[in-house]
């Protein structure tokens, strides 16, 4: 009796060492990341938890021989002193990466008007670390049952057909490594980016979320179209911030012959001055068309976003027709009848 409570006080006090060393190194991160002036971009309270774990874990494994249970008992608190610590490693290696993303995601705001790079980066480094996510918790868990003997045996047998289960796997689990390797070829190559405009099955909205296997797109009526990512590498799309954020809108009015252009013009100028959307770059009303009826007048106007080029051509084909029906409503389209008086 005296021995297991010997060995019970001996695990109680190598896990009481564990978490005070834990808070010791928090707390030397901590002040060492204040003293190099980046403390406000990282949050490393991440790491507290699984440091809570690991190291009592490890002085558990290293106080293991000083007590004084039955070699069964002791091979049972091995085996757990074991699991918990790969279990630990992997969950601290999960917030590292985290914290890490957190730091490199800080330098670049994605709310700011010229946010190309922004958002380039935030792709990039969400996209990466989703998949090393993945592959971290795929060799937490391989460690884990490894340590376990007939795991070991089975996973012999599994070796020795390989090549079967290779195939069998490959056809079963054939779309999601599909979209597995278009998330990781989209990461790399970016045809889409986070908060990126896209027209995509007839639908208009910005990129909200991009993950492993699906695009979540943000419609800019406030629904959402969930999509395979493997869409974006296999089908066409147009995206409008793909080189820059700022758009040309179109505004597009059906006039009768007599409609005088010049004044037109100088009302579309005077309307784009005006305006708090216009961004100042592209001012432009050309005659693009005629029928047998009208004349197509184009109103070429450029704005920084696509929100604000959809509101600056809201705005200027309402007021060009207030105007227009004001000023000069005989301009607006109108139909000719040609009477015979010899009837």
């Amino acid at each position: 009796m005296n021995d297991i409570l010997f060995s019970i006080l001996v695990i109680a006090g190598a896990v009481a060492v564990g978490i005070v060393f834990s808070l010791i190194i928090f707390f030397l991160i901590k002040r060492s990341l204040k003293f190099i002036k980046v403390g406000a971009r990282v949050n490393i309270k991440h790491l507290k938890s699984p440091l809570l774990l690991l190291l009592p874990a490890f002085f558990v494994l290293f106080s293991l021989p000083l007590t004084r249970f039955t070699e069964g008992t002791q091979g049972i608190i091995l085996h757990a002193a074991t699991l918990w610590l790969i279990a630990s490693v992997g969950w601290l290696f999960i917030k590292i990466m985290s914290v890490a993303k957190d730091f490199i995601l800080s330098r670049y705001d994605i709310e700011a008007k010229d946010n190309l790079q922004a958002r380039r980066m935030h792709t990039q480094i969400r996209v990466i670390s989703n998949v090393i996510t993945v592959v971290i918790v795929i060799l937490t868990v391989s460690f884990m049952l490894l340590t376990f003997s007939k795991v070991r045996e089975v996973g012999v047998s599994i070796l020795a057909s390989a090549g079967v289960l290779g195939i069998i796997l490959g056809f079963a689990a054939q779309k999601t490594l599909g979209n597995i390797i278009a998330g990781i070829q989209i990461a790399i190559s970016q045809p889409i980016r986070l908060d990126d405009a896209v027209v995509v099955e007839g639908e208009w909205g910005w990129i909200e979320e991009i993950t492993l296997t699906y695009v979540v797109l943000r419609i800019w009526d406030k629904r959402r179209l969930i999509l395979p990512i493997s869409y974006f590498v296999e089908k066409p799309f147009q995206n409008w911030t793909r080189v820059s954020a700022d758009l040309l809108g179109s505004v597009y009015l059906y006039m009768d012959y007599t409609v005088p252009l010049e004044e037109v013009r100088k009302k579309l100028t005077k309307i784009l001055e005006q305006s708090q959307y216009w961004d100042k770059n592209v001012n432009v009303l050309q005659v693009t068309n005629s029928t047998d009826r009208t004349v197509e007048l184009r109103a070429l106007m450029s704005a920084s976003d696509s929100p604000t080029a959809w509101n600056l051509r809201c705005e200027v084909r309402e007021k060009l027709i207030n105007f227009l029906q004001k000023k000069y409503p005989k301009s607006l389209p109108r139909a000719r009848l040609e009477v015979d008086k010899r009837d």
